[in-house]
């Protein structure tokens, strides 16, 4: 092992030369214009992966954007690791925000900021880099691999769920590893074991065939956008709580030992409302902001558009009003008993003078695992030695939907083993990676392979 981690050691600045072309490639999923820049990336990894000593490396066609394969399998009587990840990333706009070009990597302060960073080139390259450094020193892998990154998280993960589901039999795995999280602060590593699902609806409502003039005909006709007003104010009550008839009926509630564990994190509420620029901090009544953002169901409006938002004055009566509204669930909540219980309650609420259409957009279902299973613990042990300090236990508000996936068409336990930081501009203008948690990373993720081969499951 002393081999692995000088060879790490040695090559940190190929590390960093390697990554940057990586984060070069503008592989946004969500728009058509880069379908191109997507699979040429998608070809990248395939050829790094190949070159690293990883086996079978396929580019696997789908309907959408490819999925990329590979494995390793000589470590007989090993235990067998499916590492995931994708090499999409989200679309970069405002591009005005940006100090430097996001496909143009710039190191500041330590940092590489680029779309994708963190999101997820830089976690997945992080073990790109430690299986690389166990061929090249060993010749082996303590455990045998199987490596599946897509192209499409970005944009729901829609083709991948079906492969996986479809090839359980060749993706079969001992443990799935997901490097596609953060750690809790900065210097404090982290395990999530659990995620938040998602209910993500839109409703349209129309009163009138075009728009109208407000003065000739107000009074005479409903206006969709303060019928979608009405509508948005009665989902939730002042205190926080979600209106929707049974919402809560499968919520699991937290276990006193959570809340006892989250206590004990070095959260500091003012920081993060300073952080966010907020006035104040606001939730669900009785639940704190961890609680809040980790462990109980939301339901947030994402976007709203109705009537005239140019410059200066247009006095209409808007023909038609859209809300998009997403719902995080918790275990052991269901995104399609979620999505039939909004729509009731909204058809319910909605007076007849408006036309309304409600659409299910994207669902994926929450996730937790016990975490004192073998590969939590692990992954806890190499995280302790690639970081020099114990990680703590966290849970985590976004969705991760293919998590689920794996788990249930594998029958096998995922380990969320992520390096990001809270402040890393997810899906925002700067995003960046913190070049010491890549680093470390990388010895984390060399560090883990081992752990993995000493389980008795």
């Amino acid at each position: 092992m002393n081999s692995v981690i000088d060879f790490i050691h040695a090559n940190r600045g190929r590390y960093v030369e390697e990554l940057t072309q990586l984060l070069a490639i503008p592989s946004i999923s969500a728009l058509p214009e880069h379908r191109d820049d997507v699979r040429r990336c998608a070809a990248w990894v395939a050829d790094e992966l190949a070159r690293i000593g990883l086996e079978h490396v396929e580019v696997v066609e789908t309907e959408g954007h490819p999925i990329v394969r590979a494995d390793w399998l000589h470590a007989e009587g090993a235990p067998t690791a499916l590492f995931y990840g994708h090499y999409d990333v989200q679309p970069a706009d405002p591009l005005g925000e940006w100090t430097t070009p996001p496909f143009e990597p710039d190191i500041r302060d330590g940092e590489i900021f680029a779309r994708g960073a963190s999101d997820d080139k830089g976690q997945v390259f992080a073990h790109l880099k430690a299986i690389e450094a166990h061929l090249s020193q060993t010749g082996r892998l303590p455990i045998n691999m199987k490596v599946v990154l897509e192209g499409e998280e970005e944009v729901g993960s829609e083709h991948l769920a079906p492969y996986v589901r479809g090839h359980a039999g060749e993706l079969a795995a001992s443990v799935v590893i997901i490097s596609d999280t953060e750690m809790f602060d900065r210097g404090v590593p982290s395990i999530c074991y659990g995620l938040r699902g998602l209910a993500y609806m839109q409703i349209e409502l129309r009163g009138t065939k075009g728009d109208l003039h407000s003065g000739s005909y107000g009074g005479a006709v409903a206006n969709p956008a303060n019928v979608l007003a009405h509508v948005i104010a009665q989902l939730k009550d002042k205190s926080g709580t979600i209106r929707i008839p049974g919402f809560y009926d499968d919520v699991r509630e937290l276990r006193e030992e959570e809340r006892a564990e989250f206590k004990r994190l070095p959260f500091d509420e003012i920081a993060l409302r300073k952080h966010l620029g907020a006035p104040r901090l606001a939730g669900e009544r009785g639940y704190s902001v961890l609680e809040r953002t980790w462990a109980r169901p939301t339901l947030d409006v994402n976007g709203l558009l109705a009537g005239w938002t140019g410059e200066g004055s247009k006095t209409i009566i808007p023909a038609a009003a859209m809300a998009k509204i997403s719902m995080r669930l918790v275990p052991d909540q269901h995104p399609d008993r979620i999505a039939e219980r909004f729509e009731a309650y909204v058809r319910k609420i909605t007076p007849r003078t408006v036309d309304l259409k409600i659409t299910k957009l994207h669902g994926g279902m929450p996730w937790m695992t016990d975490f004192d299973n073998v590969y939590v613990q692990a992954a806890a042990r190499a995280l302790e030695q690639g970081f020099g300090k114990r990680p703590v236990l966290t849970r985590e508000g976004g969705s991760i939907p293919i998590v689920a996936d794996f788990q249930a068409a594998l029958d096998a336990p995922v380990v969320l083993f992520g390096f990001g930081l809270p402040d890393d501009n997810l899906h925002a203008p700067n995003e960046k990676f913190n070049l010491d948690n890549f680093f470390n990373g990388v010895l984390a993720s060399a560090f883990l392979y081992r752990e993995i081969a000493g389980t008795k499951s």
